[in-house]
């Protein structure tokens, strides 16, 4: 068997060096500092722009919201496209969305403000491409059932 005691100056005891760690330049907090200070519960803003459905998942007893008609639209070459969208930033809740050839206009009505939402379907139908949404999901037919129900709003 051979001898596992070897003496200082032996060759069998030299080992290769292993580079020191550098030493930080400076101590992190206690906190996790990567990690934002956010608010403990969503502000009313912030709910306001959730998706029905992850809302309703979200909270055990989701605010009522008003039934909804939703108009996403392409920007379009046209002298009415200013006032489109100056319409759409009239409705109760207007986004921005995308960018480049996926940028859309988002603007959401409630039945209250069909005058000002049928104004901008005129705008921009034939235009651009557009969809319509109902309390906003895609539902069928809501350009040809949906809207036509929603213009008898209008006032005669």
């Amino acid at each position: 068997m051979a001898d596992l005691h070897t003496t200082p100056g032996s060759p069998a005891s030299t080992a290769p060096a292993t580079p020191a760690e550098p030493t930080p330049e400076f101590r992190p907090g206690d906190r996790f500092w990567p990690y934002a200070q956010l608010q403990e519960e969503p502000s009313d803003e912030e709910l306001a722009k959730l998706d029905g459905d992850l809302l309703e998942a979200l909270l055990e007893k989701p605010p009522a919201r008003p039934f909804t008609y939703t108009v996403v639209f392409a920007p379009f070459d046209a002298p009415e496209y200013e006032q489109a969208v100056d319409l759409a930033k009239s409705s109760g809740d207007y986004q921005e969305s995308g960018k480049g050839p996926g940028f859309r206009h988002r603007a959401r009505f409630s039945p209250g403000q069909v005058v000002v939402m049928h104004r901008l379907w005129e705008m921009i139908t034939g235009k651009t491409s557009c969809d319509v949404l109902i309390d906003d999901r895609a539902v069928p037919y809501a350009r040809e059932l949906w809207l036509p129900l929603l213009w008898y709003l209008l006032p005669h």
